[in-house]
């Protein structure tokens, strides 16, 4: 039987910390990298990404809209990123975050969780503000395939709290609601033990407390954005998450991505070592 997803992700962060590195080819950095605005500077800006992490940290996280505006030659370049990720043994999220419902969403699901697809990564993330129902068949294909999915939950946007923090009936807010619905699924497909595989998104700047969110069971990853640049501190990790601190994925990108092709590889180690993986 294979080893699941979550346990995967569980494996990743004791052997090589938590931190996840992004990679985002967003114009700005690809001309203080040296490279075009094309299809072709994004692929060799992933790519060096890749080789620098390969050595020190487990996962990456390809942002997908940062290779949309090629067209097809940009999902070519990121088809080329995600493969030479996995090959080197990173586990692979690519932060796609779709949403819709029926074979619509389906499909969306199947372009990046399908074992030989084109996109196939380890895990995507997904939007459940259509509903989580409407993830159902998502869910369904990553279980199948020993994939994972990070479910939108608690951002940090300032908007978020429009929809995000609303309450429903039972007092809970949205964010609350949408977790304890992904747990009630996880707990009845997870191992006792094991990590779940259908994760969380939530941002390392939300205040739990105002976002209505608790513990929830079982265990399940965070994907943790908001870390270096846009202000969480690797040692206020605790403060942050709580009892769920040692579920967290810490996705950094341009507090690392920043160092420019020279220093990338620098600055992974050394951000990875203040999450307790690699030692400098």
């Amino acid at each position: 039987m294979s080893v699941s997803f979550g346990e995967r992700v569980r494996a990743a962060i004791d052997a090589r910390g938590r931190l996840c590195v992004g990679i985002d080819p967003h114009a700005t950095l690809l001309a203080a990298w040296g490279l075009d605005a094309t299809a072709a500077g994004a692929r060799e800006f992933g790519l060096r990404v890749v080789d620098a992490a390969a050595a020190t940290v487990g996962i990456v996280k390809p942002q997908v809209s940062f290779f949309e505006p090629y067209g097809s030659q940009g999902y070519a370049a990121l088809e080329d990123v995600i493969r030479a990720a996995r090959e080197a043994g990173l586990l692979v999220i690519a932060d796609a975050k779709r949403g819709d419902i029926g074979s619509t969403m389906d499909a969306y699901a199947a372009a990046w969780l399908t074992p030989g697809s084109p996109l196939e990564a380890d895990a995507m993330t997904a939007n459940p503000f259509l509903g989580t129902g409407a993830l159902e068949g998502t869910f369904t294909l990553a279980e199948t395939h020993g994939k994972g999915v990070f479910v939108l939950a608690a951002t940090s946007n300032p908007d978020a709290a429009t929809s995000q923090r609303a309450t429903a009936g039972d007092g809970r807010t949205v964010s609350a609601q949408i977790i304890r619905e992904v747990s009630e699924r996880n707990a009845r497909t997870t191992p006792d033990g094991e990590w779940a595989s259908l994760g969380f998104v939530i941002g390392a700047t939300v205040d739990w407390r105002e976002a209505g969110l608790t513990s929830f069971a079982p265990s399940a990853p965070i994907l943790g954005p908001g870390f270096g640049f846009q202000g969480a501190d690797p040692r206020d990790l605790e403060a942050r998450f709580g009892t769920a601190a040692h579920l967290v994925v810490a996705a950094e990108s341009r507090s690392i991505l920043s160092a420019g092709p020279e220093g990338v590889r620098e600055a992974i180690i050394r951000r990875a070592a203040a999450y307790g993986g690699v030692h400098v």
